[in-house]
């Protein structure tokens, strides 16, 4: 039988908003998501202008809310927030897509931008993998930091051939909604871009 295998961003792709901001309101409540965003508003000004990186950006709206957040405490709500909120947000074309996948014997891959930490209790739940954005812990709690890098962009297909040998592949999938998947779309045989939309 033939290997396949299909890459999909997560948020904005399987999801139908970001799930960073969701998690920050489902932990934090409303009013101190968007006083925390009003504070931090300059740092967002500066990743729109090209200024401060999307790394950057993300790191310091993640040192805002979360620094110093045990990491047990903090699994739990990134736990709670996958059964309680995230079931909501995603799309069901893209469940259905997955889903005929992986029937069809097509390995699948969730490839993301958001932290691996709010994402995994999901991908665990649908039987695919799962490459993501990795928090830095500092004696077992949150700094708010990236390890390494924000799996965003070129990172996606660093990580991506870092991990799989594609000419092992005969077919390749790819599923993106933003300008940081087309790096990723740019590999493969069949490439989606914002496909669950209708």
């Amino acid at each position: 039988m033939s290997k396949r295998i299909a890459f999909f961003d997560f948020d904005g792709t399987i999801t139908t908003k970001d799930t960073l901001l969701e998690f920050i309101k489902f932990c934090k409540g409303k009013p101190a998501f968007y006083s925390g965003f009003m504070l931090n508003a300059h740092y967002l000004v500066g990743f729109k202008a090209g200024i401060i990186t999307n790394q950057r950006a993300k790191e310091r709206i993640l040192e805002y809310f979360f620094k110093n957040t045990s990491v047990n405490d903090f699994r739990e709500f990134c736990l709670r927030f996958s059964t309680e909120a995230l079931p909501a947000l995603i799309r069901p074309g893209a469940i259905s897509e997955i889903e005929r996948l992986k029937a069809e014997g097509t390995d699948v891959v969730i490839v993301t931008a958001s932290a691996e930490d709010w994402v995994k209790p999901w991908t665990d739940a649908m039987g695919v993998r799962l490459m993501g954005t990795r928090l830095e812990l500092v004696k077992e709690k949150i700094t708010g930091k990236i390890k390494d890098i924000n799996c965003y962009g070129e990172e996606k297909v660093r990580r991506i051939k870092e991990q799989y040998q594609l000419t092992d592949y005969e077919r390749i999938f790819a599923y993106g909604d933003t300008s940081g998947d087309k790096p990723m779309l740019g590999i493969a045989h069949e490439s989606f871009y914002k496909p669950f939309r209708s």
